[in-house]
């Protein structure tokens, strides 16, 4: 299982994604990014995946949109699951 998790938020969201959601997810909306919208469009993910998984693939899918970010907003941002 890998040692982190990871997320895709924007170079200006002063919220941590991880540890403050609700306030990460409002800022991201209001300067409509929607930035969860896009990673699920992206994103290959499937109920009948593993948890590790889907992990994996929401990964792959946040480095597709760094690697194709020709704007510069995007950047991951990973927790280690002890931190959780």
């Amino acid at each position: 299982m890998s040692e982190h998790r990871c997320a895709l938020t924007t170079y200006d969201n002063p919220h941590n994604p991880f540890d403050e959601f609700a306030q990460w997810w409002l800022y991201d909306e209001m300067r409509g990014y929607h930035t969860c919208a896009y990673l699920a469009r992206i994103a290959r993910t499937s109920e009948q995946f593993t948890d590790e998984e889907n992990d994996m693939e929401i990964e792959r899918a946040i480095d597709e949109i760094i690697d194709l970010d020709f704007l510069g907003i995007y950047r991951k941002v990973t927790q280690d699951y002890n931190a959780a």
